[in-house]
């Protein structure tokens, strides 16, 4: 892929198939010891690709002695699914005395037969320190790419701020006590709207099958998009890519928090300061697409198109460094949110102009032009409008999600 080769937009949209999901039981203990023991893929022609992802940060006090039932959305079928669970901003150790994964009924139900349990390091408990994370050992069986997967947690000894993902845009459950290994729904009385300490899934499959990691604020993190119906734009794209035979990459990890900005903490960790964690440390990744700066153009901090320049460039520096390709997108139009300005607007068709035209990213997304109005190009589709003129309803994540020409994140770094 060439420096400055801009992508196609592809107007017809693809509906995907989605795929049930089939888990074999356990292995018998000792060949479950023995394959919780290998972290790595078995094969030279196999490897760890991330299947889901959500970019964790700082969190209220989470109580003790307390279980969660978190319900994501695999994007790459594959074996050997492991979780990352993470205490990356806690003050203190975490214990997770048991987890399970399963598969979704619905609710907080389970497909009868599928809750299996995890281990680390081949056993069924592990304490997190401080700042740290910890991958579980790979669980004998296959895990079908767009299926329900639900990660079941038993947490004790939590003190002080938890880690996870504030505006999940999906349905989990909590409950006191320690009901991970239940399959009904009777004890899981509490709905959630986070996921806690899990920021990661992956599967082992064929080292031809690569992942993209979405780099994002709100728009990707999927506010304005209807809940418990997985149509954030990046899970659109998710679906493109399975419905796509010639498509290598299959998985799709969201690293969208709201609020986020490219250059400065505060919703999250900036961009700068999480693009390690959130996104070059997941397997598997032979693309990042980023979609984020209209954050720090809205706050009126006095951010320049110089500024985010070169915070773009250092993103596009250490990925690059990392071996992987990089698409940028264009900002989306604001006019009519409470914070617009001319002088914002300026800023903004000042680094779309550099985005375009600049030649730093691998290739280029317009998505400023697929979301704007005819009429008024500084505001967003009234089609497409969330409500709020800056976010796009299912209607818009989806368009954005057709605007990716597929044949460009197949990376040749």
């Amino acid at each position: 892929m060439r420096p400055g080769h801009h992508l196609r937009r592809v107007s017809a949209v693809v509906v995907a198939t989605l795929v049930t999901a089939v888990c074999v039981p356990l292995a018998a203990p000792a060949q479950a010891a023995s394959a919780g023991a290998q972290h790595a893929p078995s094969g030279r022609d196999r490897h760890f690709a991330v299947t889901w992802a959500a970019s964790a940060d700082r969190q209220g006090a989470g109580p003790a002695e307390r279980s969660y039932r978190l319900v994501v959305r695999t994007s790459v079928g594959g074996n050997a699914l492991r979780i990352r669970l993470t205490n990356a901003f806690g003050d203190h150790p975490v214990t997770f005395a048991s987890a399970y994964a399963g598969l979704q009924r619905q609710g907080a139900e389970l497909i009868g037969g599928s809750n299996r349990r995890l281990t680390f390091g081949g056993q069924p408990s592990v304490t997190v320190p401080a700042g740290e994370t910890v991958l579980s050992d790979p669980l004998p069986g296959k895990v079908a790419a767009q299926s329900n997967l639900v990660v079941s947690l038993y947490v004790t000894g939590a003190q002080g701020p938890t880690t996870g993902h504030g505006m999940a845009m999906q349905t989990s459950y909590a409950t006191a006590g320690d009901h991970a290994a239940e399959e009904a729904a009777t004890s899981w009385t509490d709905p959630i709207s986070s996921w806690y300490w899990l920021d990661a899934v992956s599967v082992e499959t064929s080292t031809a099958i690569s992942s993209v990691v979405t780099l994002g604020d709100s728009i990707t993190d999927g506010w304005a998009s209807t809940s418990d119906a997985n149509r954030r734009w990046p899970d659109y794209l998710s679906r493109r890519l399975q419905a796509a035979p010639d498509s290598p990459v299959k998985g799709v990890a969201n690293a969208g928090i709201s609020g986020n900005k490219v250059l400065a903490d505060g919703a999250g960790q900036a961009a700068l300061h999480r693009l390690d964690r959130d996104v070059l440390s997941h397997p598997g990744v032979r693309t990042v697409f980023v979609l984020e700066g209209i954050n720090d153009i809205k706050a009126h901090t006095g951010v320049t198109v110089d500024d985010l320049v070169a915070g773009y460039r250092e993103v596009i520096d250490r990925v690059h460094a990392a071996g992987r390709c990089v698409v940028g997108a264009t900002v989306l139009p604001y006019k009519g949110w409470s914070e617009y300005d001319a002088a914002g607007e300026a800023v903004r068709q000042g680094i779309n102009d550099w985005i375009r035209h600049g030649g730093a990213f691998d290739a280029v997304v317009d998505l400023d032009r697929i979301t704007r109005s005819p009429y008024d190009p500084q505001a967003i589709l009234p089609f497409f409008d969330g409500g709020d003129h800056l976010h796009p309803n299912d209607k818009g994540m989806q368009a954005m999600a057709d605007a990716v020409d597929l044949s460009v994140l197949r990376c040749d770094r």
